[in-house]
């Protein structure tokens, strides 16, 4: 299957490249690095082969690396903040590519450690299972979370705003909040329940605090005009601010 992919070479991987990038934000060719560009082919290439979700984890100077790939849902970061954020694992870094046209694959690349030090074998196969059951339907994430945080305790602070980006010209909501322990699952989860797709993310955490900005896709993935966009961060603030579920 590696092999198979490694063999391509010349036009053929240049013209498949060309095609698989086509899927993306015009901003996915230009700013993102070639070397990550190809990672995420040879993901979607096993994902093909395979016809399931591509999990991977890799050590690197003293945390583990997971890339993640499969269709991208408005649930979707929801089960992995969720599953993240069950089995205590601290976020060094998360990068998001999803694409904009069908079929809408998402490729997520965490840098991850727990207790200061990478994942164990057994742990990184615990998350495996976790992830391939959640997006089967078969492991209920708030559940097994809502026994350890409180999870429809309110964010009083917390302030959702909606823009369209000046320089990827996509929509965007910025999130912003103190920072608590299940923060990043709350936000995704409340993403989910205004069916939204993510589609690339920045995390910036500064004094406590946590900035999220999340470039999105309408429901059923379109996109949001900005009447709509300004709805949704609203709503997306009152389930933050409010008590409840969310």
């Amino acid at each position: 299957m590696v092999s198979e992919f490694q063999a391509l070479k010349g036009n053929a991987r240049i013209n498949l490249m060309r095609r698989f990038n086509s899927r993306f934000p015009s901003f996915y060719s230009q700013f993102v690095s070639s070397d990550i560009q190809g990672e995420n082919l040879r993901l979607a290439y096993k994902m093909n082969q395979l016809r399931r979700a591509v999990i991977e984890f890799k050590d690197e100077r003293g945390k583990t690396n997971l890339a993640f790939a499969w269709r991208n849902d408005s649930y979707l970061l929801s089960d992995l903040f969720g599953i993240t954020t069950a089995f205590n694992l601290e976020i060094h870094n998360v990068n998001l590519y999803g694409q904009i046209h069908t079929p809408y694959l998402a490729f997520v690349h965490f840098v991850l450690s727990r207790q200061q030090k990478p994942l164990s074998r057994s742990l990184c196969s615990n998350i495996e299972r976790a992830i391939f059951e959640a997006l089967s339907n078969n492991f209920a994430v708030e559940e097994l979370l809502s026994s350890e945080f409180n999870l429809h305790g309110r964010i009083p602070d917390a302030k959702a705003e909606f823009y369209i980006d000046p320089v990827f010209h996509l929509p965007a909501i910025l999130v912003e909040a103190e920072h608590q322990p299940a923060f990043l699952y709350q936000v995704m989860f409340a993403i989910w329940q205004e069916d939204l797709t993510v589609i690339t993310m920045n995390v910036i955490s500064r004094r406590k605090r946590t900035r999220l900005i999340l470039y999105l896709l309408g429901p059923d993935k379109s996109m949001l005009p900005e009447y709509l966009g300004n709805r949704i961060a609203a709503s997306l603030q009152q389930r933050l601010n409010a008590e409840g579920p969310l």
